[in-house]
């Protein structure tokens, strides 16, 4: 797998994102102020994440995801250990990363990644967005914010 920044003129994978935030107002907010990263195999984008400077020293991951047919692939872990090193190189001192309290494999895949929970936002998603949030039969309310110092 090839991992680039996206181009300027490049259209951002939304369907992708949107895999891993349902907002896509939240999406653009983002990719705005953020650097959007593609993974590539044989020329097919299966993967995406969005780098953003959040505070002095700090890079944050805001969305990663990676297509439905390529998941359990270690694509996902790929991705975030690329995201390590870019805010590593860059000089950043810590690298954070938020999910929802639901999103059961998500907090196993960052953990496992040297991420450790730090803070929790409660009903950080009942906040902001519209429409409520399930996954393996959960209600997605509170962000559960982790983070690796580099």
């Amino acid at each position: 797998m090839i991992i680039r920044k996206l181009l300027k003129d490049e259209v951002p994978p939304i369907d992708l994102l949107l895999l891993a935030d349902p907002s896509e107002e939240m999406i653009m907010g983002y990719l705005q102020r953020g650097d959007c990263y593609v993974g590539e195999i044989d020329t097919e984008v299966v993967g995406v994440f969005v780098l953003l400077p959040t505070r002095p020293g700090t890079m944050e991951i805001v969305n990663v995801a990676v297509s439905k047919e390529y998941q359990g692939k270690g694509i996902g872990k790929k991705l975030i250990q690329d995201a390590i090193e870019k805010a590593r190189i860059a000089g950043y001192n810590a690298i954070e990363i938020g999910t929802g309290n639901s999103s059961i494999n998500q907090l196993a895949l960052y953990q496992k990644c040297g991420f450790r929970i730090f803070a929790i936002d409660s009903d950080f998603f009942i906040r902001n967005y519209s429409e409520e949030i399930y996954e393996y039969g959960i209600q997605c309310r509170d962000m559960v914010r982790l983070k690796l110092d580099l």
